[in-house]
Parts: C-alpha cells; structure tokens; sequence
C-alpha cells in the first residue's frame, strides 16, 4: 500500500464500545460533593451528574455518527501518521480550496454548521461565486486521525503536513482556517506553502507584546485583563497538559465521566452561554465532541499537543512576522484577546471583525457569522 494512497473512510463505531461506554458511566463513581456547589472549584458536580446521565440513557450516538458520514471522509499517511480528513468538494470547479483545522477539546465535528454553507453557499441564501472546497482534517493523535505514539508533532510540523496533503489533493491555490490550535497550524501552513497558500482566516489569534509596545489604550484594556484572567485562573489544564500530559491522559481514557469533565468545564468557560453551556450548544453538540475523543481513545495523544508545543516548536519563529494575509474574526467571549496593536506587528492583518456575540467554539455557536467572514476575507483572492 502506498503511503501516499488516499482511501475512502466511514465512521462505524462498535457496538460493544458503545455498550462499554454506558456501563462505565452508569458505574461511576461520584465524590462527595461540595457544600455551596458552583463552578469556581471546577465542574458543578449535580451538572455534571446530570450530563452523564443523559449520556448513558438518552444520546443516541448513531444519530450523530450518520450526520458526521454525510460528509466524505478518507484518511492518509503523512509522514508516518495516519490523517484522517472530511473533503467536501464544491460543484464549482473555481471554488478555493479550503482547509479548516480544529483544536482542543474541539475536533471535526465542530465544523457540521459550516462545511455545507462554505462548499454550497447558494443553497444556503449566499453567493455561489463565494463557494470552497473543504478539506476538514482530524489534527494528528486526534479522533479518527488515531493516537500516535511519535513525538514532535506541534504546529509547525503540522502546518506542513497539511501542505503536503493540499499537494496530494491536488489544489494549487488555497487557503487555510482554523481557531483555537487550528490558529498557529493554519501560521504554520502559510510558512511551509507560502506560494500556494493564498491567506489564513482564524478565529483565535495571539501575539506577544512588541518590544516597542506603547502603554495599552482604552480598548485595550479589557483584552489585557482577559489574559490576566485566563493565566491565574483558567490556564491549569494547559500547565498540566503542556508539562506531564501522560499523567492526566490515563485518567481521561479510562473514565468518560473524567473525560466528560475536564471538556465540558471549557466549554462553560470559553462559549458566550452567560454560565449555561446550552445556551451556546446543544448537549448533543457537546457530547459528540466528546465521543470523538473518547470512540478513538485520544484523549491522552490530542492532549499532548500542548507538550509538543513547547519542546519542539522553532523559537526562531516566535515573533518573526507573517506577510502571507491574514483575516481575524474576534469574537467577544475568545478565551484570549490580543489587542491589536500586538497582532499587527506579527502578522500581515488585512481584515479584522469584531464580532457582536459568540466564543471559542465559534463554528458550533455563530456559524453563520464565521461562515459569511470567512467569505469576506477570501473574495480579494477570486476572480
């Protein structure tokens, strides 16, 4: 078999992994919970309780796995790695071809909302002329791309070998998007395949302050403050993911009620849900997420992206500007905010849109104001 074979894949998850998977949730072992119960220890344990009670007795797996299948999906090895990717072609053949990358805890079922309405805009009230192919690969030692067992896989490494699976596709001239990990891969992309790459459009963005800064302006300030917030409060799963992955990774694959905490405690805290994550996404949304990470058994691989940041990444690169364009959708509850004066001296921003509403997960929770900025930004490219 070759490795450069592309092959056609479905999603067809084992009963008995289902099976499994309700009776260790039913199984669970519950601490005892804290007097007060709110969020501001973790996880709220009567949500969470609750959450996986639904999992075990009502969320129909079968039904999302059929929505997932709608969308072609192959897989291919790339340098050693087995990459498996939803291509959803556009019937015009001058479409730009798109690559759309995810991060963590997210994963490809993220981008159900928004594959269609980028590769058929016309069926869903948009201009045919706006239409992509979408090409929705599963980052490496995640979901269905499978665990892995190499190390070195950071951005960078990955940006290239999504460079080399457009060459495979075939595509020339395309572009690249993504939030969360999916930023810094999508940069990747554009430094490895600056002459096919056209530009990168991503929904997360960060930057280090310039060695000129000036002090922060007024609209600043709430960005600054952000990211206060976020290091002495919110970035411990980063910590320990980015030092000792392992050590957590065992405890998230063998519990999905650990697994189901440590992804759904984010999702509170990165979407615009007013401290309800429903009000952002639906449980169904969220689960099938989680599935993806728990049917495969990646938590411990996908997790360790954030080790494999900061061992292997090239320091040389760490500031070095980016010419290549670049389209920032900034949406208000982004777990972190640059301000833009930082960005600008990194990256070549010719388009930025403050969003009115929406968070992290802005392809589940604003799909339609991703979708029409993502259209806006590769227009200059058409034609």
């Amino acid at each position: 078999m070759s490795q450069s074979e592309i092959r056609p894949f479905r999603i067809e998850v084992p009963d008995a992994v289902l099976d499994d998977l309700r009776t260790r949730l039913r199984n669970a072992r519950w601490p005892e919970a804290l007097d007060d119960p709110d969020w501001d220890y973790g996880i709220e344990q009567g949500y969470l309780q609750d959450l996986a009670t639904y999992w075990a007795e009502q969320y129909d797996w079968r039904k999302h796995e059929a929505a997932l299948n709608h969308f072609p999906q192959f897989t291919t090895e790339i340098e050693g790695q087995n990459i498996h990717f939803l291509h959803a072609r556009s019937e015009r053949e001058d479409a730009i071809p798109l690559i759309v990358t995810h991060g963590w805890p997210g994963s490809v079922a993220e981008f159900v909302k928004i594959i269609d309405p980028l590769a058929n805009p016309e069926a869903h009230g948009g201009d045919a002329a706006d239409a992509f192919h979408v090409v929705a690969p599963s980052l490496p030692g995640f979901g269905f791309s499978q665990p892995h067992t190499a190390k070195g896989w950071e951005p960078g490494r990955i940006g290239g070998a999504w460079a080399q699976l457009m060459a495979r596709l075939g595509y020339e001239r395309y572009g690249a998007q993504g939030g969360d990990w999916g930023s810094p891969v999508s940069v990747g992309v554009a430094r490895a395949d600056a002459e096919h790459c056209l530009g990168i459009h991503v929904n997360f963005l960060f930057a280090t302050p310039p060695l000129n800064a000036s002090e922060p302006s007024d609209e600043d300030k709430p960005k600054l403050a952000g990211l206060e917030r976020y290091t002495t409060q919110e970035s411990g799963y980063a910590q320990i993911q980015g030092t000792k992955p392992q050590t957590v990774g065992y405890a998230l694959h063998d519990s999905p009620v650990g697994q189901l905490a440590w992804i759904a405690e984010k999702f509170r805290t990165w979407t615009d849900c007013d401290g309800v994550i429903e009000n952002a996404v639906t449980r169904d949304e969220l689960l099938t997420n989680v599935m993806l990470y728990w049917v495969t058994g990646t938590a411990p691989s996908a997790g360790r992206i954030y080790r494999e940041s900061r061992v292997f990444s090239d320091p040389a690169l760490l500031g070095q500007r980016l010419e290549t364009p670049v389209g920032l959708a900034a949406f208000p509850k982004e777990v972190i905010l640059s301000p833009r004066s930082w960005l600008d001296a990194v990256y070549n921003l010719v388009q930025y849109t403050e969003m009115p509403r929406g968070g992290h997960f802005a392809a589940l929770e604003q799909p339609e104001l991703l979708v029409e900025d993502i259209r806006t930004f590769f227009r200059r490219f058409r034609g």
